[in-house]
């Protein structure tokens, strides 16, 4: 009789593993002490508290960005750029095969997967952008507070609709990444989920 896990090798590294499941907290933690839904939970709180707990998360997410970014180059196979961003043809193709049942099954990400990590970094990343000019320009805070200075309402307002709306942008992509983790997991029988945990998955 085989042993299962002597069939399983590693390809999430620890560093990667790392950096999803903080970047999950962290867009948690920034998302909800913001989010209209919780106006109620935040009344019984100190707003100045929620406020800082949002920022540090923002900055945690900033730093975490650009660690990807670094680790997308020179970080092992599966980590890079290069392994799982493709064209729109690829992309494309890959999707139809998913919708017939017929997609082939890939070590790291398929082709739909790189695609929505691409979308994903580069919505959190504006978001994140957004929120830092919007915290220098309306507060008078933060490392462009010094740009930012006397800035006009209407720039301020322009900040904060941007910021918002790659906040929730951002929050339909995850819901979107974990329809793709729930039908792929199904479809070749393997729980991606855990595999984000211990960093392997079957040869």
């Amino acid at each position: 009789m085989t042993n299962h896990h002597s069939t399983e090798i590693t390809v999430w590294d620890p560093l990667i593993r790392l950096f999803h499941w903080t970047l999950v907290a962290a867009f948690c933690a920034a998302y909800f002490t913001q989010s209209e839904w919780f106006e109620e939970f935040q009344d019984r709180l100190d707003g100045e508290w929620l406020q800082t707990v949002h920022v540090w998360a923002g900055y945690t997410i900033a730093g975490l960005l650009l660690f990807r970014l670094f680790w997308g180059f020179i970080g092992p196979r599966h980590a890079r750029f290069a392994d799982f961003v493709h064209g729109p043809r690829t992309t494309l193709s890959y999707l139809k095969q998913v919708l017939t049942l017929r997609a082939p099954r890939h070590l790291g990400h398929n082709p739909a997967g790189g695609a929505m990590i691409a979308v994903l970094l580069l919505s959190l990343t504006t978001a994140v952008t957004a929120g830092l000019l919007l915290y220098g320009a309306d507060n008078g805070l933060g490392p462009l507070a010094g740009l930012l200075a006397d800035s006009h309402e209407n720039t301020i307002h322009l900040f904060k609709e941007i910021h918002e709306f790659f906040a929730n942008f951002t929050l339909a992509l995850i819901a979107g990444h974990l329809i793709g983790v729930v039908w792929e997991s199904l479809l070749h029988r393997e729980n991606l989920a855990r595999a984000m945990v211990t960093g392997r998955k079957r040869a």
